[in-house]
């Protein structure tokens, strides 16, 4: 088989397990107010159900950096294991939880398992692609949106099918969870393009600090997170606030659903394919700057609509979920191309561990910035994130520049990758 057809393959298959593997990050979320009636819990408390998962992953994410084992076993091997756990751990809660306790461990055990989906498949991805690579990373993360969101789209079917019970929602994210497992260890592999199996060296992790490239790809990313976890989880409350102000909707749960899965997912695919593919034309910080600015404005836009017409505030939310996931993909292709290539899965499993760290800052805060001033306030407060990362952004742009520029004299050019 020639070498690109095989490569588009393995895009294909890496691309299928992170949807299928990430339909379990938000599967129990997406129910919280079916649980609400069945356990007895408030708003509060279901935010704790989406912070346990971001906790687990930043645990999982450091334990897998600080130990190398995205660099030091077999890659497809690590991803299709973690996506079994989080199969097992989801369809538990489905089978056999009744309350909020339970459920909470068993959501952290989600969170570590998807620390080695995810940030393995773009360690896999950047393996068979070197030309092309931020577009065959953007299809990657547009993956990780649509599964994220794929329980809003399974709830919102629910609704409209008749209020099916939330235990078949999470029965069915474990169940594509395992599908996923099956398809990672049974086909897909590592490429040509990675490099051999590095000795255990967490002193890397220091290093990685020091360097400028990777800290500047590192805080355009923090700018990122800051606001993109925040408003995926928070978008159906904000929609459901906002059309129960207009008046002009109803906030039922098959319509929230399916807004929030068109917003997140639908355009989100469109987002990371597009940022993907024009940041290897036009410059991939130049490309990452521009979505966080106009991923910013739609903070500040969504603040202002807040309760104005659907048919106002859907076109401005689209764009946000556009270009909120624009710029992911160019963080870990960044990141790829300024690290140590032997100690890249490390690089890009810190960089995650940290960004989704943030995001339970984030989270935690929306709902305490909403009872004080208001929907508007929470929403305008996500834009501090992508201002800052679009400086950061910027600041990179111009580094690479001057790393590629021949020296004075000389025909050769500075690399802004580290190591060998």
């Amino acid at each position: 088989m020639p070498a690109a057809t095989t490569a588009r393959r393995q895009l294909a298959l890496i691309a299928l397990v992170q949807v299928l593997a990430m339909s379990s990050w938000f599967s129990a979320s997406a129910v919280v107010p079916s649980l609400r009636d069945d356990w007895a819990i408030s708003g509060q408390q279901g935010t704790l159900l989406t912070i346990a998962v971001q906790l687990g992953f930043v645990t999982g994410a450091v334990i897998s950096a600080v130990l190398c084992l995205a660099d030091r076993w077999p890659a497809h091997v690590l991803a299709a294991g973690s996506a079994l756990v989080a199969a097992m751990s989801t369809a538990t809660i489905a089978l056999a939880v009744d309350s909020l306790a339970p459920a909470l461990p068993l959501r952290f055990v989600t969170g570590v398992a998807l620390a080695g989906v995810y940030p393995t498949g773009i360690k896999l991805m950047a393996s068979w692609f070197e030309k092309g690579r931020g577009l065959a990373i953007g299809v990657l993360v547009g993956a990780l949106t649509l599964g994220s969101t794929l329980p809003q789209l399974l709830d919102g079917l629910a609704g409209a099918l008749g209020d099916l019970p939330w235990r078949s929602v999470l029965l069915t994210s474990s169940t594509l969870c395992l599908v996923a497992a099956v398809t990672a260890l049974c086909w897909v592999r590592l490429g040509p393009l990675a490099a051999p199996a590095p000795p255990f060296d967490p002193r890397y992790l220091l290093r990685l600090a020091k360097e400028r490239g990777p800290r500047l790809a590192n805080l355009g990313y923090f700018g990122h997170m800051w606001e993109l976890y925040a408003m995926w989880t928070w978008l159906p409350a904000y929609l459901a606030a906002s059309f129960a102000v207009s008046g002009t909707w109803d906030e039922s749960r098959a319509t929230i659903g399916l807004v929030a899965f068109g917003v997140i997912g639908v355009a989100g695919v469109v987002g990371a394919l597009g940022g993907g593919w024009l940041g290897d034309r036009v410059g991939r910080a130049r490309v990452a700057g521009g979505a966080m600015a106009i991923s910013a404005s739609c903070c500040l836009l969504a603040a202002a609509a807040y309760g104005a017409s659907p048919y106002l505030l859907l076109p401005i939310l689209v764009l946000w979920g556009i270009s909120i996931i624009a710029d992911s993909g160019l963080f870990s292709t960044l990141m790829t191309e300024v690290a140590d290539r032997r100690y890249v899965g490390t690089a890009l499993t810190m960089q995650t561990a940290v960004g989704f760290l943030l995001t339970v800052v984030t989270i935690n805060a929306v709902p305490y910035v909403v009872d004080w001033i208001g929907w508007r306030g929470a929403m305008a407060m996500l834009a501090v994130g992508p201002v800052a990362g679009a400086v950061a952004m910027a600041r990179l742009d111009r580094f690479l520049a001057e790393a590629t520029r021949p020296q004075h004299g000389t025909n050769s050019s500075r690399k802004p990758i580290a190591g060998p």
